[in-house]
């Protein structure tokens, strides 16, 4: 199962390189657009940056001391 997950990705991966160049979509607004695997890159980028966030918000902002609640 776990082979079929990734070999699916691997797919998916590939297609996003090659269906772009068979079916000569729109041209981009911008030079890195047209970089290979661009959306995937920026997705992983993004997902990578909000998990950051998260974590350093939650351990600057969310935590308390451990002595928070003594009298």
């Amino acid at each position: 199962m776990k082979m079929l997950g990734y070999a699916t990705l691997a797919v998916l991966a590939l297609s996003e390189i090659a269906v772009p160049r068979l079916v000569g979509t729109d041209h981009a607004h911008f030079w890195f657009e047209d970089l290979v695997a661009w959306g995937s890159l920026y997705g992983l980028a993004s997902c990578v940056a909000i998990i950051v966030v998260s974590k350093l918000l939650g351990k600057l902002w969310l935590t308390r001391p451990e002595n928070y609640y003594d009298a």
